[in-house]
């Protein structure tokens, strides 16, 4: 299997980055140390903003819609599953009053399809459609464990492994319309989260402090 072709590995402003996502010239990230949420200038590689996340919880994954953040809060902690998801306000903060329950207490990252969020649950291996309340709507099923995910061009880009504490780690597309996954490029480290700028994908490689972007697959 292919490899993925890496086009930038830098060393993370902060440590531990954890959830990912691109906009533009603007990297969206979490730190699972700080617990803080930051945004990222690819130019500069300068922290242009960042807020503390409430609670000291820590944001596990991150997408966009529209104006807003969408962030997967919970307890650093193995054995506790009540992570909600929570809204930002870029150069704001965290909204008090938004706080909604992932299904059965569960999830790690975020996308938006056009329609609705989408959850990955990582050991479930689902991806859940989310209406505007939380209510779980379609779930596809995920062959391997979801590390991260993102929308683009029509489909779900996955990173995905079958054993967290290898460097066996995919790059996977899923298609909505069959629910049928293809496995693309091999990634060769253990990553967190996945992001798309519109022509390339960002990744981290977390517990080396490092963020990396890499060519599109597939």
């Amino acid at each position: 299997m292919k490899m993925i072709t890496e086009l930038q590995r830098r060393a993370s402003p902060f440590p531990k980055p954890q959830a990912i996502y691109a906009e533009g010239g603007t990297l969206w990230l979490s730190s699972r140390q700080t617990k803080k949420f930051y945004a990222l200038d690819c130019a500069s590689w300068q922290v242009t903003w960042e807020c503390e996340v409430p609670a000291g919880v820590t944001v596990w994954g991150t997408t966009k819609v529209g104006d807003d953040l969408y962030v997967v809060c919970g307890v650093d902690a193995v054995d506790v599953d009540a992570r909600r998801i929570r809204r930002v306000r870029p150069g704001v903060g965290f909204e008090p009053g938004f706080s909604l329950p992932c299904p059965d207490g569960m999830g790690s990252h975020l996308s938006h399809d056009g329609v609705s969020l989408v959850l990955s649950q990582w050991y479930p291996q689902k991806l859940i459609s989310l209406g505007a309340d939380g209510t779980p709507g379609r779930v596809l099923a995920v062959p391997r464990q979801v590390v991260g995910q993102c929308f683009a061009h029509g489909a779900f880009y996955l990173a995905t492994t079958t054993n967290e504490e290898s460097n066996d780690y995919f790059i996977e597309r899923l298609d909505p319309a069959t629910g049928g996954c293809e496995m693309l490029a091999k990634l060769g480290f253990p990553a967190r989260g996945l992001a798309f700028d519109g022509s390339n994908f960002w990744t981290n490689h977390r517990e080396q402090n490092e963020i990396v972007a890499f060519a599109r697959v597939g």
